[in-house]
């Protein structure tokens, strides 16, 4: 009989234990900062303009960067004193691993942009992992980074999450380098699957 009063007690106790339990494993996600409130960190406050923009948003993996001037001398290449109606340009080519809008994951993609332009933002540097968006082609066929170096995010070794504070700052554009440190802790990190959600959401409205 005592024993039989006493299963209740302790099925009620293994019960609460086990919503604990349960409750404690959820935590951590819910936990997260929100996917806008992520984008803003990493890519400042006018991340939605930023967004919209772009004819073509991704994060790939820089293959080259290699000049293109036929009938431009390199010494007005580098001086960035160029002829307008023969425009200097640089080429650019990526792997696409992770397409977000008009682009292809896993597509090798080459786009060429004007070398005055190329100076507003990093060098591009082969083997870096970048998030870039990128203006849509003009009648000539060239593009380049929303805002120049606004447009133009780091990405760790893995290519999968930027530092909270490696590109922007309270909406100020900042010359970030593209040899960017890890943060040690995890919880300083941005993945570019929170900025991906972000950014889709923000096309939509």
């Amino acid at each position: 009989m005592r024993l039989s009063k006493r299963l209740p007690i302790f099925a009620a106790v293994c019960l609460s234990g086990f919503w604990l339990l349960v409750s404690g494993l959820f935590i951590p996600l819910t936990a997260q900062p929100s996917d806008e409130a992520a984008a803003q960190s990493a890519l400042g406050p006018q991340w939605r303009d930023l967004s919209r923009r772009a004819g073509m948003i991704f994060a790939g993996t820089v293959i080259t960067s290699n000049p293109l001037a036929p009938s431009t001398p390199a010494a007005k290449l580098q001086t960035a004193v160029v002829d307008l109606s023969a425009p200097a340009k640089v080429e650019i080519r990526f792997q696409v691993d992770e397409a977000i809008v008009g682009v292809k994951r896993g597509e090798l993609l080459t786009i060429h942009e004007w070398a005055g332009a190329a100076l507003q933002h990093p060098a591009f540097i082969s083997g870096k992992h970048v998030l870039i968006f990128l203006y849509p082609a003009s009648r000539l066929g060239l593009t380049s980074p929303v805002g120049g170096s606004r447009g133009l995010i780091a990405l760790d070794s893995n290519g999968r999450s930027v530092s909270k504070q490696s590109n922007l700052a309270e909406g100020r554009p900042q010359k970030q380098s593209f040899a960017l440190v890890e943060p040690a802790d995890a919880t300083d990190r941005v993945s570019v699957l929170q900025l991906e959600r972000a950014i889709r959401n923000a096309r939509k409205d």
